[in-house]
């Protein structure tokens, strides 16, 4: 198996005998001895080192230890990065990951209210302040993308607290000032289209002074992203993906709403706005 690894990590590195044997300080027949040598022999653990280090490739990969060619920075690298979050509606980023994982579950932890599930009223009064004069070009370039959002053949399941919508709609904290008439129309809106989308679209309502969640999206199985506020914490490794949905899995246990009974909440929220 090192002697196959070795070959085949030195076609992908366009290197060959004599650049190997350079580059990892060793005579080019000690290379030739171990890639032709049909014997049990094998290289001391210095001469693996460099030979992977030169190669780009994990020393564990050439002696067959792991099934990951990749050097152990490139491993962390891929499986955890942070990316920018810029201040927008549905930023790029955010839609090409959704892109990416057309036809998986997307299970989903706001920060606030769904931006999907945002009236445009709502949305102009949110991002108004940060956005200024833009709002309405970014209300509408971020309308398709939403449109695409709910019809991509993916199911959405939503979990947030409970709290969060009755602040909302009783214009408590965040939503102070929010008007009336908007956060009626925003209720009435969430409730008629968990109606239509139902069972591609769930939303779950937790207590938060039991339970707690930063703002989190999973992707499937591809990655899971921590929201930060100025960026995202992205994790692809399928270990930490599999923990994010086992941790959203339990918020959506421990709801206190369930998803069936949300749109009797929302009508019942909105009732009670005068």
């Amino acid at each position: 198996m090192f002697r196959e690894r070795l070959t085949q990590a030195m076609a992908l590195a366009g290197s060959n005998q004599s650049k190997l044997a350079r580059d990892a300080g060793v005579d080019r027949s000690t290379l030739s001895q171990l890639l032709k040598d049909k014997g049990a022999r094998l290289p001391n653990a210095q001469l693996v080192a460099t030979c992977a280090t030169s190669l780009g490739v994990s020393a564990d990969w050439l002696l067959g230890l792991s099934d990951l060619p990749e050097q152990a920075a490139d491993l962390i690298a891929a499986a955890l990065s942070m990316t920018q979050a810029p201040r927008a509606l549905v930023d790029e980023q955010i839609f090409a990951w959704h892109q990416e994982a057309a036809g998986y579950k997307i299970r989903h932890v706001p920060a606030g209210l769904p931006d999907m599930l945002k009236t445009d009223a709502m949305l102009r009064w949110e991002y108004q302040p940060s956005l200024g004069k833009t709002i309405d070009q970014a209300v509408g370039a971020s309308r398709d993308k939403l449109a695409w959002m709910r019809g991509a053949r993916s199911d959405y399941e939503i979990a947030f607290p409970l709290c969060e919508l009755t602040s909302f709609a009783r214009a408590e904290g965040y939503y102070a000032d929010l008007p009336p008439d908007v956060r009626r129309a925003q209720l009435a809106y969430m409730a008629d289209l968990h109606r239509q989308l139902y069972p591609s679209l769930r939303v779950h309502l937790f207590d938060q002074r039991q339970l707690f969640s930063a703002p989190i999206t999973i992707f499937g199985p591809l990655l899971a992203v921590i929201y930060l506020g100025s960026n995202y914490l992205v994790f692809r490794d399928r270990e930490r993906v599999t923990a994010l949905t086992a941790h959203f899995d339990g918020l959506v246990r421990a709801a206190t709403v369930a998803t069936r009974d949300v749109p009797a909440i929302l009508d019942q929220l909105l009732a009670d706005i005068t």
